[in-house]
């Protein structure tokens, strides 16, 4: 996939044609995976990128605190030298504003594709326990089943971090193995088969996650059905 770096509008020759052409190539990229319903990393990607590009515009020096993964101290500092030159050199200045206006505006038009792609698959997607739910559910398994045989089992672990004085919730998964459904072979059956073989969860809280569409797992399914059930077990618990 063409990516960009993260300080793609403001590296080398400042130049609107140039950067335009930088972009819109990146951008076709990321549509010809949104055509075959495939949205991650893509989707996270251009909302990054997207966010960049707003903060540099509003003067919040690059966002450093929500993003100290992304961007070096080396890269942070040289967006700060560029903001003061851009106040001392009025033509940098209109050529940068130029650049973040057109580049925000067609970010923000990918972003709704991919969006109601997202939106789509999310709306098809249900969740039902299996069995009784213990009071602890950060931590057990969830089947998905995109089709109406095969189901993939995972182990998921929710955990909380703080951010800003606020409170989210992460989930963690690991993909234990895949089964083919039958009348003998049910959601009731794995759990019971899981739990025979996974003593270290005598109890756990298991999901069937299911959704009738032919898509991608790795790179759309599987994130958002992660988003969904996070949504899920905090609304039950709630």
């Amino acid at each position: 996939m063409k990516t960009l770096s993260e300080t793609w509008f403001a590296d080398g020759y400042i130049d609107f044609e140039l950067k335009k052409y930088t972009l819109l190539a990146y951008l076709q990229e990321i549509s010809k995976y949104f055509n075959q319903t495939k949205l991650y990393p893509q989707l996270a990607d251009v909302i990054f990128h997207y966010n960049n590009l707003v903060a540099f515009r509003e003067n919040k020096k690059y966002l450093q605190e929500q993003f100290p993964k992304k961007l070096t101290g080396i890269q942070l500092q040289k967006l700060q030298l560029l903001y003061e030159q851009m106040i001392e050199d009025d033509e940098l200045m209109q050529e940068l504003e130029d650049i973040i206006q057109y580049a925000a505006a067609k970010m923000q038009s990918t972003i709704s594709s991919g969006t109601e792609i997202y939106e789509f698959v999310e709306e098809k997607i249900t969740i039902a326990p299996i069995g009784l739910i213990p009071l602890e559910q950060n931590e057990g398994y969830f089947f998905l089943s995109e089709t109406a045989k095969r189901t993939r089992v995972y182990q998921y672990r929710l955990s909380f971090f703080e951010k800003h004085d606020e409170k989210y919730r992460s989930i963690k998964t690991e993909f234990i193995d895949s089964w083919q459904r039958s009348f003998t072979n049910t959601y009731e059956s794995i759990k019971r088969h899981l739990i025979k073989q996974r003593t270290m969860m005598p109890n756990p809280a298991v999901y069937a996650i299911e959704v009738n569409l032919d898509i991608p797992v790795e790179e759309t399914l599987l994130p958002i059905a992660k988003r969904r059930l996070v949504r899920y077990i905090s609304t039950q618990a709630a």
